[in-house]
């Protein structure tokens, strides 16, 4: 071997150099071909103003594994990359950008403004797939896209018509999420809920003509009440039905509102009367549909009162609600205010509170699709990984609303909707139609709006392969096969996939979803800017490396489950990669001399046979787990072998043999085949989680092969399968553990040499203890081993350790001297009772137990019980001795 190891691990000088070498072999780049199986995954797009966070690393590291996995099984894989436009971020970044540079977005006007939104797309939209680089990533980035790149903006266009002539997209006023500071409307998506303390406003609403009767409402805000056009009970309501069909005055206005019946109104909540404002509410939106009532939108676009308002035009709706509350009580109309809990629903962007408002928008009808989508889980063409998001995914189908896709940003993919100007006729066309059909008049403008982010990101599967072409990667690719994502995306993105995919391709974009939890700070907190909690994965690889931060958010990570970053954890991680190294070189700098045959079944030594079989248990398990997506078990099991069984026992048992290569050289060549034949395969395993320094190690170790990502995957084979080896390591291992335990206990120093006797009624096994005597004999720190059936010459006083079908004993003389044993055990035993008369003390003294916070109080019972149980050992011991 030309190439050696370095000295130390140092994740900073080999990660760079070993992804640009993928990048320049192109490694990742996948091609149709009729030889292989595909396997498809397509990266969730990032946005193009998004930044590397650790909810990124954990998704793309999970991709990552998979792929990688796939691709030394032999498929051809191809993971798609590229970045999502982000409408609403983009925009709020370039409209910052230029008033930094005194330029006023509305006063550029929106080619100017979009000339610049591009500039700034290519200076700043792919710092995340570079950093994603830096993870490791192995996507297919010749293939990278943008979903608004000619190829996406093509498939949106497609779509649009195609779902407009279907009559799935509409235009119509509904009630939508309006942002009153970035002047949109925005998805479900962008809308986060959180429970912030609000209030109860009784009002009484008086009935017309019958001098002292009222109704009492109760309403979280005020100010909607200048929009009510009823006030809903429920039909089956004892105390209401003589007012149903009759008027109410409207406080603080000169209109009148009927009272009506609908079972939309909880008779055990509140008054059991509810206000209803058609324009202001989605589910009093549905009542004055069902009832024809009138839709009376009581604010402007920036959230303050309208002149449908009267006297309180104008004013913030905030204003408007002090001013409302305060002549409410000036006319004797306001009942009581009441502390409320509830959920308020705020722009996930800028934080403010969103104002649900009826507008004219477009929608896409989603009764006939959602069904379609439901079905494709029924019949198990679509299936979640962990399956209880089932749950999730089918609550949300069954209770969709028609999907508001415009926007009134600039940055986006134009509705293409014309207006005619002559007689306003709309038509829906690929580009400007020459004539109006209706009038004839040829002028026309185009609608303002922008489709929402999500209506693009729904086609990325198929969009991305080339479609509305027929493409050959399109029919080669398609479906895909998993989609990895959180589970706080399903409803707004993998829905949308679903429905999208089987509406314009007649298959489900792919198989699975595997679902992962978010990453949480080390007090199980979300990650976030207000509370300065977040963690730049960046900074992790520049410390620890990208290998180290991988292994950290896989071990112990469960699908759908969220997980906690601990530093600690990605220590012990870089900690294993070191292990592992060093392991490398010890058994790379015994292989330079070494001839490397590998040897007939018969000339295997116990260990090595114990080993391979252990290795091949692992191929098994380790292959089965990641066919089932259970990542972290899978890791977790490799970690464990490699650490345990192959470094702290197999090395340490083939070293004796190595080092004795004058006395029995045909030992020591079968320790270093088995040496290298294990870490080769083993670093095959653990190749997907940890890509740089198994690249590093296996391109050292095994020079004749071209890379490890592009080499087999480990497969479980019959005859390395030695399940007696197994049993007789086993044994060992129990032996010795037994022994070290309570050397330990005993505080025997290492350089003590005592005589260990090994006794068991099994022959057999007596004889193959026997013959590898040289395998354990070491680690026992012994003058000499006798294996035995009876307790033939050990003394009584010989300390006992019971193991699997056999008794190991230690002279007790030798072990320890008993004078100075006993002379330290005496002295012990007078610490404990001194600080047990201490703790007891403290524990009776009423000012120690009144002033000290609870948590030293409880310190000292702690004390006090641990000292009490050490004092019973040394008092046992004693009087052993």
């Amino acid at each position: 071997m030309s190439k050696e190891l370095a000295k130390t691990y140092d994740p900073k000088g080999m990660e760079d150099r070993i992804y640009q070498n993928w990048m320049d072999k192109g490694y990742f780049h996948a091609k149709v071909n009729p030889d292989k199986k595909p396997f498809t995954i397509v990266m969730p797009p990032p946005n193009v103003t998004g930044q590397l966070h650790m909810g990124h690393a954990l998704d793309n590291t999970m991709q990552d594994i998979l792929i990688r996995f796939k691709r030394m099984q032999g498929y051809e894989t191809l993971w798609q990359p590229g970045t999502d436009h982000a409408a609403i971020a983009t925009e709020v970044k370039v409209t910052e950008s230029l008033k930094e540079r005194g330029i006023d977005k509305d006063e550029i006007g929106r080619e100017e403004f979009l000339k610049y939104a591009w500039e700034w797309k290519e200076e700043y939209g792919g710092k995340i797939i570079n950093q994603l680089k830096k993870m490791g990533s192995s996507a297919d980035w010749e293939r990278e896209r943008f979903t608004m790149d000619e190829g996406c903006s093509k498939a949106v266009e497609e779509v649009f018509l195609k779902l407009y002539e279907k009559g799935y997209i509409y235009r119509g006023s509904r009630i939508i999420n309006w942002c009153p500071v970035c002047q949109t409307s925005i998805s479900d998506a962008e809308v986060e809920h959180e429970e912030q303390a609000g209030h109860f406003w009784h009002i009484k609403y008086p009935v017309v003509g019958e001098e002292g009767q009222f109704v009492e409402i109760a309403t979280t805000r005020p100010e909607t009440m200048l929009g009510d056009t009823a006030v809903a009970v429920n039909p089956n309501d004892a105390r209401y039905t003589h007012l149903i069909g009759k008027m109410l005055k409207l406080p603080l206005t000169d209109r009148e509102i009927p009272v009506v019946a609908d079972e939309y109104v909880d008779q055990e909540f509140g008054t059991g009367c509810v206000k209803i404002t058609p324009a202001h509410d989605p589910n009093d939106f549905e009542v004055g549909k069902r009832h024809d009532l009138e839709e009376i939108n009581v604010m402007n676009d920036d959230a303050t009162i309208n002149e449908r308002g009267g006297k309180y035009a104008g004013m913030s709706r905030y204003d408007a609600r002090k001013a409302i509350v305060a002549d409410l009580k000036e006319q004797g109309l306001l009942v009581k205010v009441t502390e409320h809990v509830h959920n308020v629903g705020t722009h996930d962007r800028c934080k403010t509170t969103v104002e649900p408002m009826i507008k004219p928008q477009w929608f896409v009808r989603m009764k006939e699709m959602a069904k379609a989508a439901i079905e494709v889980l029924d019949t198990d063409q679509l299936n979640f990984v962990p399956e209880r998001f089932d749950k999730i995914y089918l609550h949300w189908l069954e209770n969709i609303r028609d999907w508001c896709i415009s926007r009134q940003l600039w940055w986006g993919h134009r509705i293409p909707a014309y207006y005619c100007d002559q007689c306003g006729e709309v038509v829906v066309d690929r580009k400007t139609p020459d004539r109006c059909p209706k009038c004839g008049c040829t002028h026309f403008t185009q609608d303002e709006d922008t489709l929402d982010t999500w209506f693009s990101s729904a086609l990325w599967p198929f969009s991305t392969l080339g479609w509305p072409e027929q493409t050959p990667e399109l029919e080669y690719f398609y479906p895909t096969n998993v989609l990895v994502t959180g589970y706080d995306i399903i409803f707004f993105w993998v829905i949308r996939m679903v429905f999208s995919g089987l509406e314009q391709t007649g298959k489900s974009p792919f198989d699975h979803v595997l679902i992962h939890g978010l990453v949480r700070d080390s007090q199980g907190r979300k990650m976030s800017k207000s509370l300065g909690n977040g963690i730049d994965p960046l900074e992790v690889i520049e410390q620890y490396g990208a290998d180290a931060l991988r292994l950290t958010l896989i071990t112990g990570n469960a699908p759908g489950n969220d997980m906690r970053f601990y530093w600690e954890r990605v220590e012990a991680s870089r900690n294993f990669a070191n292990k592992i190294w060093n392991a490398s070189r010890f058994i790379m700098m015994n292989l330079e001399e070494a001839k490397i045959e590998e040897p007939e079944r018969f000339q295997l030594k116990v260990a090595d046979r114990w080993i391979l079989s252990k290795l091949n248990t692992l191929t098994k398990e380790v292959t089965e787990n990641m066919e089932k997506f259970e990542l972290g078990i899978a890791v977790q099991k490799i970690h464990d072998f490699l650490w345990d069984e192959f470094c702290d026992w197999y090395i340490e048992i083939a070293k004796l043999r190595i080092w004795a290569a004058e006395h029995d050289p045909d030992s020591s060549e079968y320790a270093l085949w088995t040496l290298k034949t294990v870490l080769s395969r083993a670093l095959k395993l653990l190749h997907p989680y940890m890509p740089f320094i198994t690249e590093e190690i296996y391109g050292t170790l095994c020079p004749e092969e071209e890379s490890i990502m592009i080499s087999e995957w480990p497969k479980f084979k019959e005859e390395w399968q030695f399940p007696y080896a197994e049993e007789m390591i086993d044994n060992v291992k129990a032996i010795v553990r037994g022994v070290r335990n309570i050397r330990a206990e005993m505080n025997v120093p290492p350089s003590k040499k005592t005589r260990v006797y090994i006794v068991s009624e099994d022959e057999g096994l007596c004889e193959r203890l026997e013959m590898m005597k040289d395998t354990y004999v070491k680690f026992l720190s012994a003058s000499r081993v006798r294996i035995q059936m009876t307790r033939k010459n050990i003394g009584d006083d010989a300390v006992s350790i019971v193991v699997p079908n056999a008794v190991v004993y230690l002279p007790f003389e030798e072990l320890v001297d008993k004078e100075k044993e006993r002379e330290r055990l005496q002295k012990e035993e007078d610490r404990l009772k001194k600080e047990i008369s201490r703790c007891e003390g403290m524990l009776r003294n009423e000012k120690f137990l009144s002033k000290a916070p609870e948590s030293k109080v409880q310190e000292e019972r702690e004390k006090l019980e641990k000292y009490a149980r050490m004092l019973e050992q040394v008092k046992a011991r004693l009087e052993q001795l």
